[in-house]
């Protein structure tokens, strides 16, 4: 529709907008944060949209510095500086991120900052502008997440169908055929014979159900998410749950567990899963190493995280095995449960879990010295999630 302009109303005088008028228009604009800058890089100016937006009214955030908008990430590496210095030398500058409001919570925005320059060429400071688009953000990582989700669900149940194909079911059938051979030929064969095949088959029985055990564990990681629920908890608690658990295995080799972790250490993690966690590796721990050696556990902060470290005196692994030793395929975890006891599936499921708690995990070997597995956990609930850094421009439609 066309709308004519009536000129007869328009008076002969020029009208020349007044700062005032300038002013209302910023502050009608409720979803954006405008404000200015002085050349110190102080807040001069605060529209009623950054109030809505950050939480801070205009008398208490008037001569404040930039920086107060930033996380503290941001301030260790240098972002405001580097807007600034980007501003200046393409005349803006653009980015999304998130950012910290009055009440220290945080929001993820779309920003734009420019030099405020005089009719004669004077710098006069910067125009900081800011857009919320944090439900926009929770909504694309939603669907990132989802689509992720689904693409690992469906690795999974490929691993696991590879598994059980493959890890249980050719050792369930040398079972059969070994208890097959002793049905038949019982009456025939000597007592020693007997109890050596009855020896293997208890032993082949009791690691497919450490193997079934395994994988009930992990399917658990994707299949049952509803039952995941860390809290924060003292990490010494379950370091001498396991050692009472694995001591009677780790005695009949004489190997020494300890650990060198400080009282208080507290870390965010599901229960069950940091049980599983710890004991996977000790037993790993075990299982390589030799009569007399020692197994120790300890901790150390860096940043908001917990490093916990498993050092053994064993065997140690070559840098082949390293690299594959948390991302076993079919045949890799066939070979590896043969050589190193099971110990595949059970880092796996240790790295499932670890990633479900904001984690990761490395190891560090020396052939013939001995290994060092370390492990993160977060200190405290995570704030917010990281997630993409694309561009989100002003004009997309709503």
């Amino acid at each position: 529709m066309d709308i004519k302009q009536d000129n007869s109303k328009i008076p002969n005088s020029k009208y020349i907008p007044t700062a005032r008028f300038y002013s209302q228009i910023i502050d009608s604009l409720q979803d954006y944060s405008i404000f200015t800058l002085d050349k110190e890089f102080i807040i001069n100016s605060w529209s009623s949209g950054s109030t809505k937006i950050f939480g801070y009214e205009t008398d208490e955030v008037l001569g404040q510095h930039f920086d107060l908008i930033f996380t503290e990430e941001d301030l260790k590496n240098g972002i405001p500086k580097r807007e600034i210095e980007t501003a200046l030398k393409e005349g803006r500058a653009t980015d999304n991120r998130w950012h910290v409001a009055k009440d220290k919570s945080v929001f993820y925005a779309y920003g734009l900052v420019f030099p405020l320059i005089s009719l004669d060429g004077e710098m006069l400071g910067y125009v900081k502008i800011l857009r919320n688009l944090t439900e926009r953000k929770k909504s694309e990582d939603t669907i990132k997440k989802h689509i992720k989700d689904l693409e690992e669900l469906n690795a999974h149940k490929e691993s696991v169908l590879a598994i059980l194909s493959h890890d249980l079911r050719s050792p369930l059938a040398s079972i059969i055929g070994t208890a097959k051979y002793l049905k038949n030929n019982f009456h025939r064969m000597k007592p020693e014979n007997v109890q050596e095949m009855l020896d293997l088959l208890y032993k082949s029985s009791i690691d497919e159900l450490e193997m079934l055990d395994y994988l009930v564990e992990w399917a658990r990681i994707k299949y049952a998410s509803d039952v995941f629920s860390p809290i924060k908890t003292q990490l010494i608690p379950y370091i001498d749950k396991v050692f009472d658990t694995l001591n009677e295995t780790a005695l009949l080799k004489t190997i020494n567990l300890h650990h060198e972790i400080e009282e208080n250490v507290s870390v965010f993690a599901d229960g069950k899963m940091l049980i599983s966690i710890i004991q996977n590796i000790v037993s790993n721990a075990i299982k390589h190493t030799e009569k007399g050696g020692t197994i120790t556990v300890s901790a150390k902060r860096k940043e908001d995280k917990i490093i916990i470290r498993v050092k053994d005196t064993g065997s140690g692994m070559s840098k082949e095995i390293m690299e594959k030793l948390f991302t076993p395929q079919m045949k890799t975890l066939t070979e590896t449960r043969k050589k190193n006891k099971g110990a595949g599936i059970g880092l796996l499921l240790v790295k499932g879990f670890l990633e479900k708690n904001g984690g990761e995990i490395w190891v560090e070997s020396v052939e013939g010295i001995g290994s060092s597995f370390y492990f993160t956990l977060l200190i405290e609930k995570p704030l917010i999630i990281a997630g993409s850094s694309d561009e989100i421009m002003f004009d997309e439609s709503e």
